[in-house]
Parts: structure tokens; C-alpha cells; sequence
């Protein structure tokens, strides 16, 4: 035994260092000849630890509340009420053979959730500020009344601002279940009786947090009058401009769609990170021939994955989509007119409807659309919330179906869809235009914001119902600085003038991105558009977001997918980020 042993602690071998012979001294198992791997032969122990794992009591279905709305679906093995293992669900429902499969589902955060629920560090009391509980426990005990206890707590100016004057300072201790429950429904039941049901405010989990608990808190707040308030007030993550154009919050295609893009730009959304279980709809796409282009200030994860990057400068997206607008117009709209385009603008916007013009200091400024009561029709219902555009046939003002006063009139009930008939709406005046008129536009670019900064810009007039009008489209081609003969303004001379909005060169000076590389992006994402009927695609995310005035930088990349007749189309239009909130939960 102790020669085996001498031999087991003979020199260092030729070639081995110190850190590979302790491998090889400290150890009873067999080593090889390198030192680099060590063989535990007949030794069960490791594969127990694996076995262990999979000896559950049961597999339940569930889903991971991440605030992720992939709701992926997976199977828990559970032991002893402990999870042991999770596993990616495989039997999700087919969507057919000319699209990849969603299964399997899934991603490293919601394989690992099961270290979060055991996790040391997460929070499974209730903790209160230790300055708030004690007043509390002093009052209630002394006073018997939670309602009380709590109104001379916050009725009391030094009480309430020892523990208000707590708050950012930590000083949370645990507390019990039974006791922050009644002190919060103390607080609440005081707060109706003293000031009115209404300035109890409630902030609850997304859906797509759990749908279980968001419908418990929001049934809660309807039931007593409160004001329920939603996650995106806190997080600026909502795209406003959706319910400003569409009505609707987040009202997209699921992320399958986007096998079904012949263009797609990533802008602001980095899918393979907040995506992932929906990822390979991105990467496979590419096998359709669909180029695909990243618009991101950083080279972030979602940029190796498109053929193309433009990186301009964090918050200036709205000037490189606006940019691109000026191109769309005036390659596809104007110097050549493209059907599809056309026809869906007359269909399915409002570009062809007339907006007054009114006085203002500056000029002439677009004020409100013309109604059907400026035409004197008082006695139409509804008649100051029914729109008007121009039969292109006659040139006559139509009021046609489908707007705000059809929809909440009882003689448009069940009937307000828009149906133009035999109508062709007008886009344009300029053929039927009885005069030139100069508006005053606002642009935003030169750093002033009191009082504002304006470009003065031509459109094609007429008079109706005693009304100086002119079309949505003719103020959208002024507003993108798009120039037609006859119209007079200051116009930009080129794609290469930056000293108007809002040409290439003008957003490079703003962004970055080079004026060349902005234009054909622009031509590509429409030749795409006008080749497939509109399966473009922008699949925006809350990147663009956060900044002041987000709503107008989103509705510059909403207009790109409107007037290239991409909205509405499978495969194109606009695909926001948390596009699966209403599939498949």
C-alpha cells in the first residue's frame, strides 16, 4: 500500500505543470497521461444528481409571467411541489405547410425561471418603510379602527412626513400578510370617503404578465370607480401613434407574419433579444429572398442577422423616415404615379379628404376637415362629424360612408363601413384647383420651439361651402417638401439640398446616416411594395419610443407603411415588437 502510494506521488512527469500533477496526486480516480481528463469509472454518483431531476410527481402546463408576451408554452416536472425540470411544450397546433412552425417555443430566461422562483434574493413578504409601520401599529392598536388609524396618520403633517420623508431611504422591514392587506384597503376605503372613489389609483400587471392577475386588479378598480392605470404609463413603451391613426393599442400581425415580408426593417426592435421564442421567423424569411435591414443607432444584437445597417444618431429617426417619405412621394406618387398606391390612398385613408384653411398670424394655416355641415346638410346626422372629399368623375363634394358620425349615428348603425361605391375620390386639386395658396407649416429643426419655426409651401385651393379647402395628400407632398409645377413656397432644388426639409441630404446633416444610402433604402422598400401589393414590413419596438414627442417620430414610419398600401397586407405594414399578445396565450 505504500509503494502504490509512493507511485501515485512520483515528480512531475516531462511536460506536466504543477496545476495538472494535483489533478493527478489529489485524486483516486484514473488520470491521463496529459493530466487533462480525469475518468470516474463505476462511479454512479453523477448520474444520480441527473436522475434525480426527472423523478417528478407530475408535468403541469404552464407559461413564464416575465412581462414577456411570447407566452411560450412548457411543461414543469414538479416533485414534492418543488420544480425540478421545465421543458419547451412540442405540440403546438401546425399553421400549415407554407410557413415554419412556431414549436419549439422558448428561450435561456424562461429555461432558467425556475432559478428565480428558489432564488435567495427574491422577495417573497411583504415589506413596509419601518417609519410607516410603526405609526401604523401605534394608531391601530391605540384607536382599534384601521380606517381612523390610517386618517390620522395622513391628517397628522408631522406623521405624514416622517414617513413620506422615508420613502428612497430603504428602512423596509417584513411585514405580515393580514396586517399590509388591511392597511392598504384601510387607506383605500379612506381615500373614497374623503375625496370620492376616483383618486384611488391602481397600477396592474400587463396580460402578458399574467392575465390572471391583471384581470383581478382591473375588476377590482372598475368595481370600487377607481382609475386604473396601465404599465405603459410607466414605461413610455406604448405607441401612442397607433391609437392617434388606427384607434387600436398595439393591433398587429403575430411575429409568423414576418415569413411573409419580401422587405422587412427592424427599427427599434431588436428581436433575437426581446423576441427570441419568434426569432427564426426572422432568420428564415431570408431563405424567401426577403432582404432584410436594421435601423439601429449601436450594432446591436438584431443587426448581424440584416443585410443592410443604417445607424443614425440615438432619438433622430423621424428625420430619416421622414426623408424617406420625400422620396416615396416623389418617385412613386408624383413623378410617376403608381395604381396600387393610388388606389389604396383613396381606398383605405384619408389622404383625399378636404381640410379647411384658416387665418393666422403666419398666413394661412390647415385647420379642421370640411363636414357635411359646412355644406349645409344641418340637418344630416351627425352631420359635423361626416367628412368630405371630391368625386374625381364629377368634381363634386361626396360625404361617404365610414366616418366618426356614421359610427355613432343610429342611421349609420351596423352600417358605417366605408363603402365608396360608384365614388372615385380626388387625391389631388391640382387638376381642379381655382387657385395657389401659400400655408404655413411647422418644421422643427432649427432648435426653436416658442413660437415656432415654419417653411411656407404652396397647395392647389378651392372654395366649397364657402371654405378655402384643399386635400390631406396636397398638405402631406407640401409637408414632405415635395414640389409640383405652379405651386409656390420654398421648395428644396434637389435629394442633395439640405437646407430644406426634409430631403436625404437634410436628415444626414441630422442623423448621420448618408443621404445615398437613405434614398434607396426609401425606393427599395417601395419597389418591394408596389411588386407584392404591400408586403413591405416595419417591425417597430420601443427603442424609437423614448423620447419627447415619440408619437410623431412613430407616425412618420406609420406613414412609409400607409403610402405604400402596406398596412392591413399579410407580410407588410407595421409589426410592433409585442405583436403576440392576442395570440395563442
Amino acid at each position: 500500500m505504500e509503494n502504490d502510494q509512493n507511485a501515485r506521488r512520483e515528480p512531475l512527469r516531462a511536460g506536466e505543470s504543477w496545476p495538472l500533477a494535483a489533478r493527478r496526486l489529489l485524486t483516486r480516480r484514473e488520470v491521463s497521461a496529459d493530466g487533462r481528463a480525469v475518468f470516474g469509472t463505476g462511479d454512479p454518483t453523477w448520474e444520480g444528481f441527473y436522475r434525480d431531476r426527472w423523478s417528478h410527481d407530475k408535468v403541469v402546463r404552464s407559461t413564464h409571467g416575465v412581462n414577456c408576451t411570447g407566452s411560450c408554452s412548457w411543461m414543469v416536472y414538479v416533485k414534492d411541489g418543488i420544480i425540478t425540470w421545465e421543458h419547451q411544450a412540442t405540440d403546438y397546433p401546425s399553421i400549415g405547410t407554407d410557413c415554419p412552425e412556431y414549436e419549439p417555443r422558448g428561450c435561456p430566461r424562461g429555461a432558467s425561471f425556475s432559478w428565480y422562483t428558489y432564488s435567495p434574493s427574491r422577495v417573497r413578504y411583504p415589506y413596509v418603510r419601518g417609519a410607516l409601520l410603526k405609526l401604523w401599529r401605534e394608531a391601530r392598536k391605540r384607536l382599534g379602527d384601521p380606517v381612523a388609524a390610517w386618517a390620522e396618520i395622513t391628517s397628522d403633517p408631522a406623521k405624514a412626513r416622517a414617513y413620506k420623508r422615508a420613502r428612497g431611504k430603504g428602512g423596509l422591514v417584513r411585514a405580515d400578510w393580514d396586517e399590509v392587506s388591511e392597511l392598504i384597503a384601510a387607506a383605500q376605503v379612506h381615500t373614497v370617503k374623503e375625496y370620492g372613489p376616483d383618486r384611488v389609483a391602481g397600477f396592474s400587471p400587463i396580460p402578458a404578465m399574467s392575465m390572471a392577475s391583471f384581470a383581478a386588479g382591473a375588476r377590482f378598480h372598475s368595481l370600487i370607480g377607481g382609475t386604473l392605470l396601465s404599465f405603459y404609463d410607466w414605461y413610455a413603451d406604448l405607441p401612442i401613434a397607433s391609437p392617434q391613426v388606427f384607434g387600436d393599442q398595439t393591433d398587429v400581425p403575430e411575429a409568423a407574419d414576418w415569413w411573409n415580408a419580401g422587405y422587412l426593417i427592424m427599427w427599434g426592435s431588436n428581436i433575437p433579444v426581446t423576441r427570441t421564442p419568434d426569432a427564426h421567423f426572422l432568420t428564415e424569411t431570408r431563405y424567401n429572398g426577403t432582404k432584410v435591414v436594421a435601423v439601429s443607432p449601436d450594432y446591436a444584437d438584431n443587426v448581424k442577422h440584416a443585410d443592410e445597417w443604417l445607424a443614425p444618431h440615438p432619438g433622430t429617426d423621424g428625420a430619416l423616415a421622414m426623408a424617406m417619405g420625400h422620396v416615396i412621394l416623389r418617385e412613386f406618387l408624383v413623378d410617376r404615379e403608381v395604381p396600387y398606391f393610388q388606389d389604396y390612398l383613396r381606398t383605405f385613408t384619408d389622404a383625399p379628404f378636404l381640410v379647411t384653411l384658416r387665418e393666422h398670424d403666419r398666413g394661412l394655416v390647415p385647420d379642421g376637415f370640411l363636414t357635411a355641415a359646412d355644406l349645409g346638410l344641418d340637418g344630416e346626422e351627425n352631420a359635423e362629424s361626416k367628412t368630405v372629399l371630391l368625386d374625381r368623375a364629377t368634381g363634386e363634394p361626396v360625404v361617404p360612408g365610414g366616418s366618426l358620425g356614421f359610427r355613432w349615428g343610429e342611421a349609420g348603425r351596423g352600417r358605417w363601413n366605408l363603402e365608396l361605391g360608384d365614388t372615385v375620390p380626388e387625391l389631388s386639386l391640382l387638376e381642379r384647383a381655382e387657385d395657389t395658396a401659400e400655408v404655413a407649416l411647422p418644421r422643427f429643426d432649427e432648435g426653436t420651439t416658442e413660437g415656432g419655426s415654419f417653411m411656407v409651401r404652396g397647395v392647389p385651393v378651392r372654395r366649397i361651402g364657402g371654405r378655402l379647402v384643399t386635400t390631406v395628400f396636397d398638405l402631406m407632398l407640401a409637408q414632405y417638401g415635395v414640389h409640383r409645377p405652379g405651386l409656390p413656397g420654398s421648395w428644396p432644388s434637389s435629394y442633395e439640398d439640405a437646407s430644406e426639409p426634409y430631403t436625404p441630404a437634410w436628415q444626414e446633416t441630422i442623423t448621420s446616416v448618408p443621404a445615398g444610402q437613405a434614398a434607396r433604402i426609401a425606393r427599395e422598400f417601395a419597389r418591394n411594395a408596389e411588386r407584392t401589393q404591400g408586403r413591405s414590413m416595419i417591425a417597430l419596438g420601443a427603442g424609437t419610443n423614448h423620447w419627447f414627442h415619440s408619437d410623431t417620430i412613430y407616425r412618420a414610419f406609420l406613414a412609409l407603411t400607409t403610402m405604400t398600401g402596406c398596412q392591413g397586407v399579410n407580410g407588410g405594414g407595421w409589426a410592433h415588437y409585442v405583436g403576440q399578445e392576442k395570440v395563442r396565450p
